[in-house]
């Protein structure tokens, strides 16, 4: 855990890049491994956790099985918007998400992104790992602020979560 600006405690992935290609993150969510999935897997849910916490996200299309697709909006609060999207690889209930992940601001340029969860009992560890095609995407995707767009999107997903327990 890390202290943010306003002196609270938060929780922050922990992102490394253990090969050239590769970005790593681990993160435990204090929720159960089958709601963490669902919440990866619920276009509903989707739109309240993924995505800057200055912007509001859309599902367009989001069909969570092997070989369904998926395209979320991010509205920006000027009212401008980006939009991503990408191909169910795998979908293993609840243990493991494999998709592909392209920003249509530079097409052709596509990763592969592989999400798994880990049961801890009462909560649940997601490791999430993601291969480029070059060093230098993976270079510019750090750059373009990945990790803290990851960290908003996972308070966000805390916050969720919490609020299902109630």
């Amino acid at each position: 855990m890390t202290t943010d600006r306003s002196g609270t405690t938060a929780k922050r992935a922990k992102v490394t890049t253990p090969a050239e290609r590769e970005i790593r993150a681990e993160r435990e969510f204090d929720a159960p491994r089958e709601r963490v999935f669902a919440a990866f897997t619920d276009p509903d849910a989707i739109s309240e956790w993924w995505g800057l916490k200055e912007s509001a996200t859309i599902v367009d299309r989001m069909d969570a099985r092997t070989g369904g697709d998926w395209r979320f909006i991010e509205r920006n609060a000027d009212g401008s918007e980006t939009a991503f999207r990408g191909t169910y690889r795998e979908v293993t209930p609840p243990e493991r998400i494999v998709w592909t992940f392209e920003w249509e601001g530079m097409p052709g340029y596509v990763s592969v992104d592989t999400v798994e969860f880990e049961d801890l009992g009462d909560r649940t560890r997601v490791i999430a790992r993601t291969i480029f095609h070059t060093p230098e995407e993976r270079d510019t995707m750090l750059e373009q602020g990945m990790e803290k767009g990851m960290n908003e999107s996972y308070e966000q997903l805390d916050d969720l979560l919490a609020t299902d327990e109630e």
